[in-house]
């Protein structure tokens, strides 16, 4: 029920010791600004690093062929790894618990992309299926490269939105023929990748571009996803592919440079358990200016209960309770601490819309305090007002009416 006596009373409290008050409020309220504007900068830095991430499927794991730098059953290191045809389908047939295999082959030499008179100079990539769910595409028209497509050597390709921008303008491009080095190829599908430097590419069938560019059977690359794997499962399964690679090229197991292996599973893990240490950092640090905050407000209130004392005495001793006397002076902590906490809480939520949109980065993006922080700093303040009035609550609740009247 609304107390206008209990309201005009603390009020009154509050009007005599202004700057006491202020100070004490803004230790609180510096407290969850800080709280508030360390948590967006580290939920910004998060965002930016998981969306580096999030360009390559995150359970996914990458083989580069490398050069042997140990000698290895009288073979003389230097020897330059050469991956094949033979070793997707021996992948395919021999690792377990792998989805979305895909090859690889980049065709350097020219990367001449026509359509009539209009030219480009654009990354030529010759892939199986898988790629779609390794680089995580998004197919806006048509279809992505399909198995059909690489069994068949359809001279088939599909192009990113920049590259469409760029032959077709916002003409039609569906079933056109576009040249790829002065060879038609028919456009199949249009897709959008988050990285910009993917975008900036077409996706062709392995195997039409080793038939026509290369004259052989080699490929650059393998990679994969892992499913629901862990971090540990996914270590299990580079273990393997070191072992079984080493033995089918013949170099020692334990040369780092003959075989690359990215584990895409393994450094996603690493980042968000490097996040949740930072967030519990970040914590850490801003409960502990907080407490500071709650020191003062606590003072103030020992100090409030002593100028009251005589008064409080009054009050128990015309019938007021212990427990009406710990409800006011926990009323009246609560409230500054919640009102400073609620004014640094809008501060840095303000400051952090007000600068999300001019600190946009590769890896900072978003600098946000979502629901669940802003809630979890209201729930703290509320704990923290009642912390800070607790002692001083106590004290009040034991004064005794006769040493009160006495007191000067």
């Amino acid at each position: 029920m609304f107390d206008l006596d209990k309201w005009q009373e603390i009020i009154s409290t509050i009007k005599k010791n202004k700057l006491r008050t202020f100070l004490t409020g803004f230790s609180v309220a510096w407290g969850i600004f800080m709280l508030i504007i360390l948590l967006g900068s580290g939920k910004g830095l998060e965002n930016g690093v998981t969306k580096q991430f999030e360009r390559d499927a995150t359970n996914s794991i990458w083989i580069y062929r490398g050069q042997t730098s140990m000698p290895f059953k009288g073979l003389k290191p230097g020897r330059r790894i050469k991956f094949t045809n033979d070793d997707y389908d021996y992948s395919k047939r021999e690792i377990k618990n792998i989805e979305n295999l895909s090859s690889r082959l980049s065709i350097f030499q020219q990367r001449n992309i026509s359509y009539k008179n209009e030219y480009g100079n654009y990354d030529i990539v010759a892939v199986h299926p898988g790629t779609k769910s390794l680089e995580n595409v998004d197919v806006l028209e048509g279809r992505f490269i399909n198995d059909f497509d690489v069994n068949a050597n359809r001279k088939a390709v599909a192009i990113s939105t920049v590259v469409r921008t760029a032959l077709f303008k916002d003409g039609d491009f569906m079933g056109k023929y576009i040249k790829i080095n002065n060879i038609p190829f028919k456009v199949i599908g249009l897709f959008e990748d988050s990285s910009e430097r993917d975008n900036q590419r077409v996706y062709i069938p392995v195997s039409t571009a080793q038939k026509i560019y290369t004259g052989s059977r080699e490929i650059h690359n393998l990679a994969f996803t892992t499913g629901d794997a862990s971090m540990e499962e996914s270590l299990e399964i580079e273990n393997e592919i070191r072992d079984k690679f080493a033995m089918r090229h013949k170099f020692d197991k334990n040369d780092q440079r003959a075989l690359f292996i990215n584990n895409n599973v393994e450094e996603y893990q690493k980042f968000q358990s490097l996040f949740a240490g930072i967030r519990m950092f970040v914590w850490i640090i801003g409960i502990g200016t907080i407490i500071a905050g709650i020191v003062g407000v606590s003072n103030i209130m020992l100090i409030v209960v002593k100028e009251r004392t005589k008064e409080i005495g009054i009050r128990k001793a015309i019938g007021a309770t212990p427990g009406s006397i710990i409800g006011l002076v926990l009323f009246e902590s609560i409230l500054i601490t919640g009102f400073a906490g609620y004014v640094g809480l809008v501060l840095g939520v303000g400051v952090l819309e007000l600068i999300s949109p001019h600190i946009q980065s590769e890896f900072f993006t978003n600098p946000e305090a979502d629901f669940r922080i802003a809630v979890s700093a209201t729930i703290l303040l509320i704990f923290s007002g009642a912390v800070a009035g607790f002692v001083p609550a106590r004290k009040a609740a034991s004064i005794k009416p006769i040493e009160a009247l006495r007191d000067e």
